[in-house]
Order: C-alpha cells, then structure tokens, then sequence
C-alpha cells in the first residue's frame, strides 16, 4: 500500500518573503568625478563646471546613479551638489557612493513603505539566494521590519533555514 505524500511545508503557516520580488526596475550606473578632474586628482572650479555643464546628463534618463570617485581627490561638497542638480533633473534615483550604496539606498526607499500586516504573528521565511544584486543591509532592513509582525523570522528555505528571530511569548 503506498502511503500519500503530503506537503508538510504548503500546509503549514510558514510565509515566504522574496526581497528580490522588491527589485526595482531600471539601469544602475555609476558616475566617476575623477574624469572631469585635473589629473583625475585636482578639482579646477572653472573646468569642473564647464565639463558639468557640457555633458549630456539626458542619457541617465529613469537610470539609477551612484556618484563617486575612484581617485583619493578631495572634492568639496558643492561639486557633489553641483552634479545632483544636474542629474537629478533625469535619474530615477542619486545617492552619493557605490553601487552598493545606490542598491542599499532603493531597497530602503522600498522596505519603509511595505505593509507587512499580512504576515501579522506568522513565522517568516526571508529567500536567500537570488540572481539579483540584493544587498546585506536590505536583508537587515527586512528583518528589523518582520520582526514587529512575525512570531519568527528565518532565513534560507524551508528545506533547511537558519532562525533568525522568534517572538517572546
């Protein structure tokens, strides 16, 4: 007699949550300052507002935008304002920093507005591995927020999760 196979998993209350389901559409590009730098080192005021002025920021239109630069140049705060005006007129988003920071940057913008009610004192199960460049800090943010609602938070599959955070009875 063959005994029927039963999906512990799909019957039991475990919910799921895929961060790379939040992904925000869209190019990252980043913008290095040092090409408009004397040497890619000396910020020249006159040159740097020229070359700012001259490129075709409309190319970044919709695009995600991380501002940086490679060199160890010390560029003055106004430069970094000077290019946000700039940009900002076509990017989707601009943060200071690397492509990290532009991905931990949007995942935040993402995660503060999520309404997680629907996981109100269920246990939680966050992806793990994704194909999409999702940061550790979005892992941190979403954690920080299913722990107000979930009685418990892991990590992984349901095959073979890491607990994360179990609620106080």
């Amino acid at each position: 007699m063959r005994e029927e196979i039963i999906n512990r998993v799909a019957n039991s209350k475990l919910k799921n949550f895929d961060l790379e389901d939040y992904y925000a559409p869209g190019t990252r590009i980043e913008i290095d300052v040092s090409q408009w730098l004397m040497e890619g080192l000396v910020l020249v005021e006159s040159r740097f507002r020229e070359s700012v002025k001259t490129t075709d920021f409309s190319v970044y239109q919709n695009h995600h935008v991380a501002l940086n630069c490679s060199t160890n140049a010390i560029i003055p705060p106004w430069a970094w304002m000077l290019l946000q005006a700039e940009v900002s007129s076509y990017a989707a988003t601009i943060v200071y920093g690397t492509l990290e920071d532009l991905e931990t940057e949007i995942y935040r913008d993402i995660i503060k507005d999520l309404d997680l009610s629907h996981f109100e004192n269920l246990p939680v199960i966050v992806k793990g591995c994704s194909k999409k460049p999702v940061p550790v800090a979005a892992y941190m943010m979403i954690t920080n927020k299913l722990k107000s609602v979930a009685s418990s938070v892991m990590y992984g599959e349901a095959c073979s999760s890491v607990p994360v955070f179990k609620k106080p009875k």
